[in-house]
């Protein structure tokens, strides 16, 4: 079991190394672009229905933005073990916004067109609020988004109150959901109370975004 767990892990660097991801110096906090305590970038993006959607109209409502890519093994992880979907019903579930966004650019490692993100959905039993589609990066880029997944939380009067990594276990071995510290759903159960975020940025992890 012990020689399973290592193995699962040097496949987790070899993966990073493979797919240019950053993930692993927690220490080092995630770049600003989206900064905590500051107005969050508003953004104007058509949903997987071609419907256009903004920051804008949801405010009033905690929103949390998910940068997703469904072909990223660190992706995978989280969506073939249930846990990015069962905290998606969960954020909604509380009053919240959830939003996925797509910045894959055409021709790169996850992209998708409107129809190909809803039959995703479908199939993994996915449940956020929209998929957002980002080919051009404008908004990936604005936000300095840098890894899939990296996740962001902006309160209801519209700042950033979070901005990292899903959780504290950065590999791509779905055993490792069990005892992680999942940071968003800390972070919004917080702010739901008027509490201070304890932990507000850390480094995410994850593929990179494919701009």
């Amino acid at each position: 079991m012990k020689n399973a767990k290592t193995f699962a892990r040097v496949l987790a660097i070899a993966a990073i190394a493979t797919l240019g991801t950053v993930a692993w110096n927690a220490s080092r906090p995630a770049q600003a672009g989206a900064t905590v305590g500051k107005a969050a970038p508003n953004f104007s993006l058509k949903d997987s229905n071609r419907r256009t959607r903004t920051l804008s109209e949801f405010r009033g409502r905690t929103v949390v933005l998910e940068w997703l890519n469904h072909d990223c093994p660190f992706v995978k992880k989280h969506y073939n073990s249930g846990n990015m979907q069962k905290a998606q019903r969960q954020t909604r579930a509380g009053g919240a916004v959830w939003l996925s966004i797509n910045s894959s650019a055409s021709g790169k490692q996850g992209h998708v067109n409107g129809a190909q993100a809803n039959t995703l959905s479908r199939n993994k039993n996915a449940a956020p609020s929209a998929v957002l589609l980002d080919a051009s990066g404008n908004v990936g880029r604005a936000y300095n988004a840098k890894t899939t997944p990296h996740m962001y939380i902006i309160s209801a009067q519209g700042k950033v109150l979070y901005n990292g990594a899903i959780d504290d276990k950065p590999s791509t071995d779905v055993a490792d959901i069990n005892g992680a510290k999942n940071y968003v759903l800390a972070a919004l159960a917080q702010a739901k109370k008027g509490e201070k975020i304890s932990v507000s940025v850390t480094q995410p992890y994850g593929c990179s975004v494919k701009y």
